[in-house]
């Protein structure tokens, strides 16, 4: 079986005995791995004895020294891995064990155990298997600090184990029996209490195993947590992280895998829904022990997504309520409050609500919900909502619950969603469908079409969130919502005066914090007022004003503004952001009650990007006198000003992009080099002037690629980017977004490639886009051409196609003219040929213009320097219907997208074809 497994990634070489009185082994009693593993071939069982090797003293209780080799393998200034030097306080009688995927020079598991005050840790290359019949190699490497937990990222090009590292799977581990002897002896069984792995395991130190990189074998125990390896693979079942952004780390009396206290019908729940279907065989399934009830508790929240997840049946699909989120926590003696996310309690605004929880009869619970005002037709209407409040109509409320973080006693937290879902549905009794508590209904089918339904019935949206996750703080991208109405919160900082019976009150003035925490002007809103709604905002409008501009300096609202001190938080419906951060066609729908006017920000902009106090970072740092911080260095790139937000809309700052050009470097690349390059800079973000660079003017850029002048004669010398180093040069000097020419330095006059730019004019569906790039594709394989596509990262396609370079600029450009017009003679109702916003009314102009001489494309990979920061990537021609949008893919979800790589467009170097016989066939088709 050994000889069979694939080389080992580079891992470290394991920690000996640091302790000054440890012995070391001669070499005569440190034979190779090679005859290890060759033994282990002849005979597995037999190395599964425990070895005579004995454990040091330092390996036993983590000597000072043991981080030693750690640190001596890594350059601190350059990676971002912690340096151990932070003191981490031991956890509360628990051992915590974390595994962390790594996309080294081989895809890795890398398994760590608290013991001693490091993290023992063992290189695991195929990564952990549930079936016992798999006897997994993992080689001993240098102990980590137990900071390491913590540690996802990009460790940089040319540190050791450069590559991507998120951690997979967290939580705690219990000894079977005395540890030190387990080490001792090279076999250690170990209870997991994690996110992903539960169940009894063990680690046997492979027989005579002294090298410097001890292999040992991390094998499952047969228990109920054991599945056979054609049942079922944990690693690609559960892909993705539990990381750092996620929940504390169960305690040992919190364990998931000790035995269920609760209720018989919610064990009976979980063990039915983590039973193997191929058998039938139940189990019982593991989960948390009773444990005392927090006082609070932080909700999940969901991430705005622009589309459905590439892997849609990876999650579950319900309705996204028009309605405040409402969590419930029932004590041990049945006692009922209803609190906000805020925290706030409103108890007492919903009698009715709260003693139809107290009747469910679940102490020891937070149950978490959404309050709605069901309108005629049954469908949740927030404007109904705030009236029922304004009207003391709480009565009339509808709580639906979807999920039990506490439930009966149980901390359900780091169990997955699907055992959480099933437990709820157990313990709660038989709920009417007009009843005042109800549970959110799972929606099946795909999120497409749910979301299309859900819009025409006149709904929210959907909420989708991920089957395997457990129930996490804050936002994540395990719980996202896809909207058919964007509806969001501003800050109202004044109002404009009217007209007629609104003299008093036109417009609501709105604002909203920035990634720096400043309340910056988001736009006006001057519809959805009633005669009540009027009446009631101007008399609450009334107390707060001021003569002061609350707003952030150099903000300039047009007209005459009474300012109000920035208290209320109205919900406001509308079509999105201009550039400028300003909403588009705003409706008001109400006040928010239940929401701080010092939590309102601009939509994507994440609590995590601000500063502590309201005011820029910069004046932070320099505040009495203290040291500015050194500029972060990335990849060997000093990058100053890491702290400038590029684009308020998603709060995504200097730093943020450069690590993303660092992390996607190996998949850009390919597009970029030996191919002129224009840069997109933005000095001063999407909000101030945008401009290009195609030569290089003034002093050369480190590591940029000077092309010969005689390129382009008559300019500075055109620039190329081949370098990762290069890469973050020119983001350094604010780069946004890289365009690339359509032909490669070494033969500049002769293009090998061709673009169709699809761009949707106002009014176009994105199906229609869609289709579009259907027919092209079509039109271009008649012709004997091999198209392949992308998204924009905008609103729309790009269809790349691959020519022989036997034609001049002239003629590739004059021959995607003749594809543009042929297509809008054919379908005049869906393409034009013609460029000019009117021109494309209702109809999708294949832009051609960018096949001549100097004319560029946005690069695969690129970052566009437009709200939300769409990304270009390649896709497959079979996964165009699953793309949601020219920028399906942000910077903020691109992370799965980048395992797909540029596997879509394998056999481009191959399928590069003459264009002469295509320029004659479509010259008599159009004839």
């Amino acid at each position: 079986m050994a000889s069979r497994k694939p080389p080992p990634p580079r891992p470290s070489r394991a920690r000996r005995a640091s302790a000054p009185e440890a012995a070391k082994p001669s070499p005569a009693q440190r034979p190779s791995r090679a005859p290890v593993l060759a033994d282990f071939k002849e005979n597995p069982d037999s190395a599964l004895q425990p070895s005579a090797q004995t454990a040091t003293k330092s390996e036993a209780n983590g000597a000072p020294d043991a981080l030693r080799a750690y640190r001596a393998k890594r350059n601190f200034a350059r990676t971002p891995e912690p340096d151990g030097s932070a003191s981490v306080a031991p956890g509360a009688g628990d051992l915590r064990y974390v595994i962390q995927k790594h996309w080294a020079s081989h895809l890795h598991y890398d398994l760590r155990l608290e013991w001693g005050g490091t993290m023992h840790s063992w290189a695991v290359p195929k990564g952990p298997s549930l079936d016992p019949a798999d006897k997994r190699l993992a080689v001993q490497v240098e102990d980590h600090p137990i900071a390491y937990n913590d540690f996802e990222g990009q460790i940089p090009p040319g540190q050791y184990g450069s590559g991507r590292v998120i951690v997979w799977d967290r939580g705690t581990w219990t000894p079977a029996g005395d540890p030190a002897q387990a080490f001792a002896k090279g076999h250690l069984k170990i209870d997991l209490h994690g996110v992903k792995l539960r169940g009894r395991w063990a680690l046997v130190r492979l027989k005579d195993a002294q090298a410097r990189q001890p292999p040992w074998l991390l094998v499952k125990d047969r228990d109920a947590e054991a599945r056979r390896a054609s049942e079922y693979d944990v690693t690609a079942a559960l892909p993705d992280s539990v990381g750092p952004s996620g929940n504390a780390v169960p305690s040992a009396t919190q364990a998931v895998n000790a035995p269920r206290s609760a209720g018989a019908g919610a064990a009976k729940a979980s063990a039915k829904a983590a039973a193997p279907k191929s058998t039938g065989r139940q189990r019982s399934a593991p989960q948390p022990p009773a444990a005392a009830l927090p006082d609070t508790l932080s909700p999940q929240l969901a991430q705005l997504a622009d589309a459905p997840p590439p892997d849609p049946a990876d999650w579950q699909w319900e309705m996204k309520f028009d309605g405040y989120r409402l969590l419930a926590r029932v004590d041990a003696a049945g006692a009922v409050r209803l609190l906000t996310r805020n925290g706030l309690d409103w108890t007492a605004r919903m009698p009715a609500l709260a003693q139809a929880v107290a009747g469910l009869n679940l102490p020891g619970s937070w149950l978490d919900g959404e309050v709605v005002m069901p309108n005629d037709d049954g469908v949740p209407d927030f404007a109904a909502l705030q009236r029922a409040f304004d009207e003391r109509r709480a009565g009339d409320l509808v709580l639906y619950l979807f999920d039990a973080p506490w439930l009966c006693g149980v901390d359900q937290t780091a169990l997955p969603l699907t055992d959480r879902r099933a437990a709820l549905e157990a313990a709660l009794p038989k709920l009417p469908g007009a009843g005042t508590v109800r549970l959110s209904a799972v929606l099946p089918g795909d999120p497409a079409s749910l979301l299309a339904s859900a819009c025409r019935m006149g709904l929210e949206g959907l909420i989708g969130k991920r089957l395997g996750a457990p129930y996490r703080a804050g936002r994540s991208a395990d719980w996202i919502k896809l909207k058919c109405q964007q509806s969001d919160e501003f800050v109202i900082a004044g109002f404009t005066g009217g007209q007629g019976a609104r003299s008093e009150l036109g417009a609501l003035v709105l604002a909203a914090h920035d990634a720096q925490g400043r309340l910056r002007w988001a736009g006006n809103v001057g519809s959805g007022f009633s005669g009540a709604t009027l009446a009631d905002l101007q008399r609450r409008l009334t107390a707060p004003q001021q003569a002061d501009n609350p707003l952030a300096p150099g903000d300039k609202v047009p007209g005459r503004v009474q300012w109000v001190a920035p208290q209320l938080v109205a919900q406001v419906r509308h079509a999105g952001l201009t550039p400028q951060g300003h909403v588009r066609q705003a409706v008001f729908l109400g006040l928010r009650e239940d929401k701080a006017a010092r939590d309102v920000e601009f939509p994507g902009v994440s609590k995590s990007n601000r500063p502590t106090a309201l005011q820029p970072p910069a004046q932070a740092a320099t505040k009495q006198g203290a040291k500015m911080p050194a500029p972060p260095t990335i990849d060997g790139q000093r990058l100053t000003h890491p702290e400038r937000v590029i684009d308020p809309a998603s709060g995504t700052t200097k730093l943020a992009l450069a690590r993303y050009y660092a992390t996607v470097a190996p998949l850009i690349q390919p597009h970029l080099t030996d191919r002129p390059v224009a840069l997109l800079r933005a000095p001063d973000g999407l909000g101030g002037e945008l401009f290009f660079q195609k030569h290089l003017q003034g002093r050369p850029i480190a590591s940029v690629t000077q092309l010969p002048a005689k390129l382009d004669p008559g300019h500075a010398p055109l620039l190329a980017i081949d370098s990762a180093a290069a890469l973050l040069a020119v983001v350094q000097f604010n780069t946004v977004e890289l365009h690339t020419w359509n032909a490669a330095a070494d033969k500049i006059e002769r293009p090998d490639r061709f673009v169709l730019d699809l761009d949707p004019g106002e009014g176009v569906a994105w199906a229609q886009v869609q289709e579009g790039a259907q027919l092209a594709r079509t039109l271009l394989t008649e012709l004997g051409l091999v198209p392949f596509l992308k998204t924009s990262g905008g609103k729309g396609l790009h269809v790349v196609v691959p020519i022989k370079r036997l034609q001049g600029w002239d003629a590739v450009k004059d021959f995607s003219r003749a594809l543009a017009e042929h297509l809008a003679r054919l379908m005049p109702d869906r393409f034009t040929a013609v460029s000019g916003p009117k021109n494309r009314v209702g109809r999708i102009y294949p832009d051609y213009l960018r096949n001549g001489r100097g004319a560029t494309t946005v690069a695969a990979w690129s970052a566009r320097a437009r709200p939300g920061m769409g990304v270009s990537v390649p896709i497959g021609w079979d996964e165009l219907a699953r793309v949601g949008g020219g920028a399906h893919w942000t910077l903020g979800n691109i992370e799965q997208r980048l395992r797909t790589g540029n596997a879509p467009w394998d056999g481009w170097g191959e399928s590069a074809r003459a264009i002469g016989a295509a320029v004659k066939t479509l010259a008599k088709a159009s004839r």
